[in-house]
């Protein structure tokens, strides 16, 4: 009789033991589904390809500063740069899709394998959302002879190549932003490459060009100053502090994809679909956050969401209009 109650107990024991293992798979398996306690387990790093302390690198830190707000763990930055944000990119592409390894794209990557640079595309990438664009403005100096974009047009278009055009450097979005529209227009420029805003900023007030094209926040000072004159934001919605600006459809000139710079999101491909949808989920609420967008506005980011889709629908946009853009200036391979 004791030996069948200890045989019985022993079953029982072996029994309890495989419900329970049962018992925490299915848990586990579902805790997974919704991005519960199985992730993310640490913390998370963002990889910006570009260094630190410039406006992508701000703009990152900003973003994740309450990350564990919303998803449970911290959100570490780190920075890997080199060729023209090549290096950081590639990073993220070859990163372990295990959902750890999220990077900060821009608009490098919608040039890069147009350019020769890199065969990396967007489609290298599991998207998770657009974070902003930014246009170009173009101006001119406060005492040009042009009041309007289309009287700077109609000289250009007079004078071929006798119009010089200031730019931040040749197959930046700047650069090409300009392009794009002379390119629509059928206008001839004489474009001239500085390194960056400042110097063109001078050589336009110096005369050494006719006009420019940078950022708003760029030139923010001088236009508020009347020591330039912006003769439209190309863009087709209106730059939020700056009403008075025409956008370049206002100006006259009914432009429907014009070149925007971006950043956003995303993974390496191969990361599971119920991770996926626990950092998009995240990460959207870390867009929303109030103190990400204050600092934004302070700093004049447009912020502009595009989930995956609609972020994928923009850059293939992006890149039938640069194609045709880069080979009006000789650098489409």
């Amino acid at each position: 009789m004791k030996y069948i109650r200890s045989f019985f107990m022993k079953r029982l024991v072996v029994l309890l033991l495989a419900m329970f293992m049962v018992s925490s798979l299915v848990t586990a398996a579902g805790q997974g589904e919704k991005g519960g306690p199985s992730f993310p387990e640490k913390d998370l790093t963002l990889i910006v390809p570009w260094s630190a302390g410039g406006g992508t690198d701000t703009i990152a830190r900003a973003l994740v500063k309450n990350a564990k707000e919303y998803i449970g763990v911290n959100v570490n930055v780190v920075n890997k740069t080199g060729g023209q944000g090549v290096v950081g990119m590639a990073e993220v592409m070859s990163g372990r899709p295990d959902g750890y390894t999220v990077g900060l794209i821009t608009f490098g990557l919608s040039t890069y394998k147009l350019m020769g640079l890199s065969e990396m595309t967007f489609r290298d990438f599991e998207l998770l959302q657009l974070l902003n664009q930014s246009a170009a403005v173009i101006y001119v100096k406060a005492d040009s002879q042009w009041d309007s974009l289309k009287d700077l047009v109609d000289y250009a278009k007079a004078n071929p190549g006798q119009v010089s055009l200031g730019h931040t450097g040749a197959g930046g979005d700047k650069h090409l932003s300009a392009a794009s529209f002379a390119t629509e227009e059928g206008i001839e420029f004489n474009y001239v490459p500085f390194d960056g805003a400042a110097p063109s900023r001078s050589a336009v007030l110096g005369g050494h060009v006719d006009v420019a094209v940078a950022g708003i926040a760029e030139v923010k000072q001088l236009y508020e100053a009347g020591e330039i004159k912006v003769l439209c934001v190309n863009n087709l919605v209106k730059e939020p502090n700056f009403p008075d600006i025409p956008t370049i459809v206002e100006a006259g000139f009914d432009i429907e994809a014009p070149v925007l710079d971006w950043r956003g999101l995303a993974l390496p491909k191969g990361v599971a679909e119920d991770r996926v949808a626990f950092l998009e989920e995240g990460f959207k609420k870390m867009f929303d956050d109030p103190e990400f967008r204050q600092f934004c506005e302070e700093v004049g980011l447009t912020l502009v969401y595009e989930d995956s889709t609609g972020f994928e629908d923009f850059l293939g946009n992006m890149e039938k209009v640069l194609t045709p853009t880069l080979e009006s200036v000789g650098l489409l391979k």
